[in-house]
């Protein structure tokens, strides 16, 4: 959807007597709430999400890894740790079947791209924060990630 017509969409539901919104369209599902509706909208959102992404049956899959490799990071004592910026679906290659841009055991230096994370159609390269060696890999390719998600490890 496009980003004009989400935001015309929102400022519609905010100015109006409406507490909800649901649109369906081909590239998706959206659903606007207004705040302080009697609706849970946490509860709106978790349905409405799935729906939108294009593996809808691998989405509860992924959560679970995910979480795993959220309480695997700070067993690490040595390293510095590359987290995600945005919300997206991680890419270890600049294109489909593609060289993986890092490997574990790859030397890397500061700024250079590690991988690429799409988010709303925009391919993203996402740079090594310190320079060392990849000693470990915490997502897997097309997986999608979360704003702070570790991706990386690097010492």
């Amino acid at each position: 959807m496009d980003l004009r017509k989400l935001k015309t969409l929102i400022d519609l539901v905010s100015e109006s007597n409406i507490s909800e919104l649901e649109i369906t369209e081909a590239e998706g599902k959206v659903r606007i709430v207004k705040a302080g509706a009697p609706a849970a909208p946490t509860q709106m959102m978790a349905y409405a999400m799935p729906q939108a992404m294009p593996a809808a049956a691998e989405a509860p899959r992924a959560a679970a890894p995910a979480v795993a490799a959220e309480a695997e990071v700070p067993a690490v004592e040595a390293g510095h740790v590359v987290t995600s910026p945005m919300v997206g679906t991680f890419y270890r290659a600049s294109s489909p079947g593609g060289k993986p841009l890092v490997e574990v055991g790859s030397s890397v230096k500061e700024g250079e791209p590690v991988c690429i994370i799409e988010a709303m159609k925009i391919m993203n390269e996402i740079e090594a924060t310190h320079t060392g060696t990849i000693s470990k890999v915490l997502c897997e390719n097309g997986q999608p990630v979360e704003f702070g998600q570790p991706l990386f490890v690097i010492e």
